[in-house]
């Protein structure tokens, strides 16, 4: 595992453009820290690699959802009417960063 440094926070903070201060930075460090203990001391326990890992805590059973099947095609051209700026048979949007 990449060992979490302070330089490797201040790289991931600029790349998601966040901006934090030398204490922000030395807090999460001292989290990240905790974290990887915490990560140790469950490596070891015994059996561990044996059990399923779970996506979620509980059964969750979800019946009130319908089956998805097309009732009605519209054509293409039907689809398309109401868009403002189509181009090549697609609506062209604006550019999203």
């Amino acid at each position: 595992m990449k060992e979490v440094t302070k330089e490797v926070l201040i790289d991931a903070s600029n790349r998601l453009l966040f901006t934090m201060s030398d204490s922000e930075f030395n807090l999460l460090l001292e989290e990240f820290e905790i974290i990887k203990k915490q990560m140790d001391l469950m490596g070891h326990i015994e059996g561990v690699d044996d059990v399923e890992p779970m996506t979620f805590p509980y059964e969750v059973e979800v019946s009130y959802l319908r089956e998805d099947s097309p009732k009605e095609v519209i054509s293409k051209e039907e689809a398309l009417k109401n868009a403002k700026n189509v181009k090549d048979g697609q609506i062209k949007l604006p550019k999203v960063v």
